[in-house]
């Protein structure tokens, strides 16, 4: 079954097309990673799956259905996070306000409802994150505590929005071992964007490359490669694979490393460069 279907899709914003006629289909289970230069389109391909933006042209399916606001079968973590570091409230009560979809004031929740978080929390280790206020959370808590919200209520698609953001190195390692431990075991299908495809590698299914308005969908090797690359980009791409690791240069220099700006809405206020180059 496909759960993500998009035919001869085009996304504007502002009158830009973030993505132009673009087809892909995504099957249920299947861990994506979700790379390409800043402004490509990660974070808007992800809006347009949630119903926030529907395509000028052509046609995006979610379950075999119209993409719907609010669809509970969806987990998000968006890129811009919300909390805020003075925050006070505790992980428990934050967490919670999102099972019945409350903003503000202590959530009422039943027994069923904390069961669940309970056994989220602890699945995504953060069982002791529950009682503590936000506030008092460094950077990898409060994003462990996000992505557990993101796994309540047992979604069946993931959408990971550059979830790898602020967190050191070994956090990065946990995370992505969580995601994948949680997909395999609920057989759930996530997209999971990130700027750089080793961090990911022993993760993925497949790849989806986005850049100036087109997207590439397949397996590393399929994608990953200085034909596909440099006809997405519109320029001379090398890959160089070296020590178990893919390197995407341009003129020598790492794309990846080099032209990478967090993508906050792709379009909104802010310049991208639609090249791999600085």
């Amino acid at each position: 079954m496909n759960v993500i279907e998009f035919d001869r899709a085009t996304i504007e914003i502002g009158g830009r097309k973030v993505l132009a006629d673009t087809s892909l289909a995504i099957k249920q289970g299947e861990f994506i990673g979700v790379l390409g230069p800043n402004g490509a389109g990660k974070t808007t391909l992800m809006r347009a799956v949630l119903g926030l933006l529907p395509p000028r042209t052509g046609t995006i399916r979610v379950f075999g259905e119209a993409p719907r606001r609010g669809n509970r079968d969806i987990g998000y973590l968006p890129q811009v996070r919300t909390v805020l570091p003075d925050l006070r409230v505790r992980g428990l009560d934050f967490i919670g306000s999102s099972v019945h979809g409350e903003r503000w004031g202590v959530p009422s929740l039943s027994r069923a409802d904390h069961l669940m978080i309970a056994d989220t929390l602890a699945a995504a280790g953060a069982a002791d994150l529950g009682a503590r206020s936000l506030s008092e959370m460094s950077g990898g808590e409060r994003q462990r505590l996000l992505l557990a919200q993101a796994l309540l209520g047992k979604p069946r698609l993931l959408l990971l929005d550059e979830p790898l953001i602020s967190l050191d190195y070994r956090y990065q390692e946990s995370v992505i071992a969580l995601v994948r431990r949680f997909a395999r075991e609920r057989n759930i299908t996530v997209l999971f964007s990130a700027h750089e495809l080793n961090q990911l590698f022993g993760a993925l299914d497949r790849v989806l490359y986005l850049g100036n308005g087109h997207a590439a969908l397949g397996t590393v090797d399929e994608v990953v490669t200085a034909p596909v690359l440099s006809r997405l980009y519109a320029a001379d791409i090398d890959v160089v694979r070296a020590d178990g690791h893919i390197f995407v240069l341009s003129r020598g220099r790492n794309v990846e490393h080099a032209d990478h700006m967090h993508d906050h809405g792709d379009g909104h206020g802010h310049h991208h460069d639609h090249s791999p180059h600085a």
